[in-house]
């Protein structure tokens, strides 16, 4: 294998070494994350300056041998959210990359899905996003790009991997460059909206449209004063755009209650024409119809499928595990595409995404239910304000047209009843023990009546119901990142989820070894 700096990249599959669970405490799916900040009871701040100096290295020689190239002669942008701990590991990897040579583009303040364009736009060959999307205000981490997309779970361990073996490439002197491209990624969302609306006043072809923005004091804010206000549209009403580490007001979390109620109200008491909402970083998004209403979750994921279609009749929409069968109806019988239901995390349904072009099949949308939406036109890239961009952009048509989202929408059937439900898993190996408990319930819905487990499930298990037992469905899987099994389930009929549960709680009641089952109790 080729060497980068002197130091060979280590091989992460089918290596005999592995990371230690000091290293692999940090691994989280595609990212880094850590605790950064102090003040937290029963937690301690891993990611320290000595981490997160080594993790940078590694980066760096990752990089190196990704580009072909020796780490003095690399271009890394370097960029964060608002978190309290921002600028202290923005020192830390800063300085980490000069001190081997690497040209540093420092970008200050960004959105996540912007660190990855500057890939796009400028000379430069990775970039370093320190975030931790909506985790708590005392966590913070490292989010890596390429010309390419983000990184996966096998790079992220061959970086770890450098950091755990202390690999250092060979010392130099780098040099810093401020960069504002945060200027040049909102003229992009600007002149979409311009060209696409296509209304007669060109510069200003929101004029007379009200939209509210809640950027929940993430780093989302520009969107209102930037993007939107810039074209005419009235952003008053909107809330939270001052960033804050904090986050003082609610979780920047689309996929949040109490963030999601709060948007809501904002835009009907603005008597706004539509709502958005964005998460901390801004690679998610959510929206909000005119009588505050959310677009989000299935109806989310339908409007965006629409969208994507319009472009691609036909095409393959693929999404996460826990979309509803109303959405899939949507899809394929309104939108007249097909529903490539897949694993959750966004990684897995981009990468599922990226796959099935390859192979020949029109997929222009990858998108999970929580707001992380992926579109081929956009590199496949997860980012919450080109969606949200492109939500605008149909409802101003739709409004030239006399009509609204919620036109759009209507064919779309909901479930009657919704829940999920989160069980902690007891035992230390937790993934071992969620595997074991899927695979004995997937033996045990085979032997059921009323029963039907979907043939075009990839995680967990997913079973449909009859009517005399439920009308509806559940899946049961294992969390991304976390000790839990989520439990999602559905139904077409009133009282339906309870009949479903109860059905499910004569295998669950079994599990009690292996599955906190509070929530189950609570729920019946």
């Amino acid at each position: 294998m080729r060497k980068s700096g002197g130091i060979t990249p280590p091989k992460v599959e089918g290596d005999t070494e592995l990371l230690t669970k000091e290293w692999q405490q940090y691994k989280s799916g595609t990212d880094i994350r850590g605790v950064a900040c102090e003040g937290v009871p029963g937690e301690t701040v891993n990611l320290t300056d000595e981490a997160v100096t080594k993790m940078t290295k590694g980066f760096a020689l990752w990089l190196a041998d990704h580009e072909k190239k020796d780490v003095c002669n690399l271009t890394v942008a370097v960029g964060h959210d608002p978190r309290l701990s921002a600028e202290r590991l923005r020192a830390d990897v800063v300085n980490a990359l000069t001190s081997c040579g690497v040209h540093v583009l420092d970008c200050g303040l960004s959105s996540t899905p912007a660190m990855f364009m500057i890939t796009q736009d400028m000379e430069c060959d990775g970039t370093v996003q320190l975030t931790a999307s909506h985790h708590p205000w005392n966590r913070n981490g490292l989010k890596f790009f390429t010309r390419e997309g983000g990184l996966d779970g096998k790079d992220i361990e061959a970086i770890l991997l450098h950091a755990q073996n202390g690999d250092e490439p060979p010392a130099g002197k780098g040099t810093v460059e401020p960069v504002n491209y945060m200027k040049q990624y909102c003229a992009r969302l600007r002149d979409l909206i311009r060209k696409s609306v296509n209304a007669e006043d060109y510069d200003h072809p929101l004029k007379g449209f009200h939209i509210v923005v809640d950027a929940g004091n993430g780093a989302g804010g520009f969107y209102a004063n930037d993007v939107l206000a810039p074209l005419g549209a009235d952003i008053s009403g909107s809330q939270f755009l001052e960033p804050d580490g904090r986050f003082p007001n609610h979780i920047p979390n689309p996929e949040n209650e109490t963030a999601m109620k709060s948007v809501c109200e904002a835009v009907v008491k603005a008597k706004a024409d539509l709502g958005v909402i964005f998460d901390t970083d801004v690679d998610r998004g959510g929206a909000v119809d005119t009588k505050g209403e959310e677009i989000n979750r299935n109806r989310l994921v339908a409007i965006a499928s629409a969208i994507a279609l319009e472009n691609c009749p036909g095409g393959t929409i693929v999404t996460d595990s826990i979309t509803s069968s109303g959405l899939k109806e949507y899809i394929e019988k309104t939108l007249g595409g097909k529903h490539h239901r897949f694993k959750r995390g966004y990684r897995n349904v981009i990468n599922e995404a990226l796959r099935l072009n390859a192979e020949g099949v029109e997929c222009p949308l990858a998108i999970e239910t929580s707001g992380h939406a992926a579109m081929r036109e956009n590199y496949f890239l997860d980012d919450g304000a080109y969606l949200v961009t492109k939500i605008i952009i149909k409802a101003a048509q739709l409004r030239a047209q006399g009509k609204t989202l919620e036109d759009l929408l209507a064919p779309l059937r909901e479930p009657v009843e919704a829940i999920e439900l989160r069980f902690p898993i007891k035992k230390e190996d937790f993934r071992a023990a969620g595997e074991a408990v899927i695979s004995e319930l997937t033996k045990y819905a085979a032997a059921q009546d009323g029963w039907t487990i979907a043939p075009d499930n990839y995680e967990g298990i997913r079973v449909s119901f009859d009517k005399a037992h439920g009308d509806g469905w559940f899946l049961l899987r294992l969390s991304v990142h976390d000790p839990i099994m989520p439990l999602n389930v559905e139904s077409d009929t009133v009282g339906g989820v309870k009949t479903i549960l109860k059905e499910l709680s004569g295998f669950l009641n079994g599990c009690s070894d292996s599955l906190d089952l509070a929530p189950l109790e609570k729920a019946l």
